[in-house]
């Protein structure tokens, strides 16, 4: 029978449950027991596929499409595991089954309510994605006090109630601010959420205290007593450098400890070396890059979760600190793409949606192919590129994608027939993992060392095949073609020193110990380019 552990949070949100999780994850995981992660969300969206960026962050998408939250990406790259659909579920979700069912005559006339209808189908929900595992770590999102939060924290009381003592572990993520003022750490805070938790039936075995300092043994002892939980129990949660410190925090806390000993787990203690390796690897570089990510998204760095711990991955790999410099687009329409990114080794524009800013994704692109600098283009970066390519080197006079110009003369990017006319926003891309088989030769089969490789997609548009030859006259390279579809997934420029773009998005599947090899590769050819650099100012000094 699995075991559980709940994962609240309490006082604000954004201090890091998800983190918080995925580093418990990977602490029990490394004592050799199988773990899963699931996100409990309490919008009413069915998924955050729909959602602005601004709102939600990225999007982040497991191996079979489903569209979820970006916690999910901390989930597999902490515990090295891919994720499902089933492993994030929203209260729009649970309620659109509910209704379904309702209409369908399922509950036999009866009515439907909260209790029992809505917390039973969460509790199907979590007991299904833990059937095949030792421990599942169930994290509920939102802060408690919050009324969408409460049918989800209702089901989690139900099952610590129907499961064996032992079988369940409560955890909450909570805030110990530091007054300026009084310079003294509050602990009130505290004791208000976990009073919040306690009123609703829930009390925590253990407290995460996130903090800008050390808890002293006398602010320990206080929100041990005033929460009636164990004063070991109360646990540091310290701001950190790198989200990559978290799990070695906790583990010096003996969260993992505390956990196993409350599900009455017997493990060996992890092994930690390669993680510690990592960690040091990120933060003592030899060296540091700067690249810069040419977006729209850019005033919210969750947009580009995913592209962010990519590069950790691959600057710690390559010895670097990758610099990312925030490049909002609309800045290069207004000043020109000289002025802000002359300075950097390596340019990377990723995907999006709509016109705002697209001009100046295609300047940046021209700026990189010009200008020999290392380009990496994910989904609407590989369209600029094969925007801007026809334009400017096929002689395609305003060529450009149906997206932002539907009457253009040159569709190089067009919508799917199967997309077209949809008359819905939700689950309407080529959503998941398909297949690529790469070219021999190409900077990407280099990268890769191998022929097929399986990447996840999210987008509605593609490269149009009517202009497919007439961009390989023109010298664009088709190194990635979907076998399933003929689909053009990758495209590269002959004699650059290393400019590749991708319709799918490679940040979704790398992993600290596994960095995703079109980032290493790309990272490494930005390198490349700040030692040439390098080397010229010195010989134009001497």
């Amino acid at each position: 029978m699995p075991k559980y552990v709940f994962v609240t949070g309490g006082v604000v949100s954004s201090l890091g449950k998800g983190i918080a999780a995925a580093s418990l994850g990977l602490l029990l995981k490394a004592r050799g027991l199988r773990v899963c992660l699931q996100k409990l969300d309490p919008y009413l969206n069915v998924d955050p596929g729909t959602m602005s960026p601004f709102q939600h962050g990225e999007v982040f998408v497991t191996e079979d499409g489903a569209e979820t939250d970006l916690d999910l990406g901390h989930y597999e790259r902490f515990t090295d595991t891919s994720l499902s659909r089933k492993h994030n579920i929203t209260a729009g979700q649970v309620y659109d089954t509910i209704i379904q069912k309702e209409r369908r005559g399922d509950y036999l006339g009866r009515t439907v309510q909260v209790i029992p209808h809505v917390t039973d189908e969460i509790k199907n929900h979590i007991r299904e994605v833990a059937a095949d595992v030792d421990v599942a770590i169930i994290e509920v999102g939102g802060t408690v006090g919050d009324i969408e939060s409460l049918p989800f924290l209702e089901a989690i009381r139900q099952m610590y109630l129907e499961l064996k003592r032992g079988d369940t572990a409560f955890i909450h993520l909570t805030l110990v601010p530091f007054v300026k003022a009084s310079s003294e750490l509050k602990t009130k805070p505290t004791q208000h959420s976990v009073k919040e938790l306690r009123e609703i039936g829930i009390q925590p075995d253990i407290l995460l205290c996130r903090s800008e300092s050390h808890l002293t043994p006398d602010i320990r002892e206080k929100i041990a007593l005033f929460t009636n939980v164990r004063k070991e129990s109360v646990i540091e949660a310290l701001d950190v450098s790198s989200i990559y410190q978290v799990p070695l925090v906790f583990h010096e806390g003996d969260l993992d400890g505390q956990v196993c000993a409350l599900l009455g787990l017997e493990t060996p203690l992890p092994d930690l070396d390669d993680w510690r390796r990592f960690v040091h690897a990120v933060d003592e570089p030899k060296g540091e890059v700067k690249v810069a990510i040419c977006g729209k998204y850019t005033h919210l760095r969750d947009s580009y979760k995913s592209i962010i711990e990519a590069m950790s991955h691959a600057g710690a790999v390559n010895g670097v600190r990758v610099n990312l410099e925030w490049v909002d687009t609309e800045k290069i329409e207004l000043d020109g793409a000289h002025a802000w990114l002359s300075q950097v080794h390596g340019i990377l524009v990723p995907g999006g949606f709509g016109d705002r800013g697209s001009a100046g994704k295609l300047d940046a692109v021209r700026y990189a192919r010009e200008n020999n600098v290392p380009y990496f283009g994910i989904c609407l970066g590989m369209q600029a590129a094969v925007i801007e390519y026809a334009r400017n080197v096929c002689s395609m006079a305003r060529a450009n994608s149906t997206e932002f110009d539907a009457h253009t003369p040159y569709p190089v990017i067009d919508v799917l027939p199967e997309h077209a006319g949809a008359g819905r926003m939700g689950g309407t891309m080529r959503l998941g993992a398909y297949p690529c088989r790469l070219k021999g030769e190409s900077k990407s089969f280099e990268a890769y060392g191998t022929e097929f490789v399986s990447e996840r997609h999210r987008h509605r548009y593609e490269v149009n095949e009517r202009y497919r030859d007439d961009l390989m006259r023109g010298g664009l390279i088709m190194a990635g073609i979907c076998p399933d579809n003929s689909l053009v997934e990758i495209v590269e420029l002959p004699g650059h020193p290393w400019f590749v773009g991708v319709q799918f998005h490679p940040e979704l599947k790398s992993r600290p110990m596994h960095p995703h090899p079109l980032f290493r590769s790309f990272v490494a050819a930005s390198v490349k380019e700040a030692a040439r650099r390098e080397a010229g100012a010195r010989k134009s000094k001497a």
